[in-house]
């Protein structure tokens, strides 16, 4: 014997409303909103980066002595909001003071010491790392980085 069972249109629309209900409970408490993906796409990124200085030393055929000082790496590529040290190792030369060109952020790297400085990339851009001992050929330069800051 097969047993048919018959729905008012009450209790059909009844249980069709909590079904629906449910289902949108379900959906809204596990789909993550724009605003979680956003959060998720701008949180910062800390980035320490090691670094020396370095020279380059040579002499011609008529005993004419070359020297030219670097920054190794010498390219650091980051991205937009992260937050970034810079350790500089002093190895060649004695006295490297420096600044970042459009930021506000310098120092002094000496032989034999190392120093930190810390900045927000807070713009794409390139942006660079200049000793002002060595700013140019004429004093064993340019000893230039760069800082590239891409878009995240």
């Amino acid at each position: 014997m097969t047993k048919i069972y018959v729905w008012s249109r009450k209790k059909l629309y009844a249980t069709s409303g909590a079904a629906i209900l449910l289902l949108a409970a379900v959906v809204f408490a596990v789909k993550p909103t724009v605003e979680a993906f956003e959060q998720i796409d701008k949180q910062v990124e800390e980035r320490v980066i090691h670094m020396v200085t370095g020279e380059f030393k040579t002499t011609t055929k008529d005993g004419k002595v070359i020297e030219a000082y670097r920054w190794d790496p010498g390219t650091i590529v980051v991205k937009e909001g992260d937050q970034v040290t810079l350790n500089i190792w002093g190895v060649n030369g004695n006295e490297h003071p420096f600044y970042i060109e459009g930021m506000d952020v310098k120092g002094v790297v000496t032989k034999g010491n190392e120093t930190t400085v810390s900045f927000h990339a807070s713009q794409t851009g390139i942006y660079r790392l200049i000793c002002q001992t060595h700013a140019d050929r004429a004093h064993h330069g340019p000893m230039i980085g760069y800082i590239v800051v891409e878009p995240r």
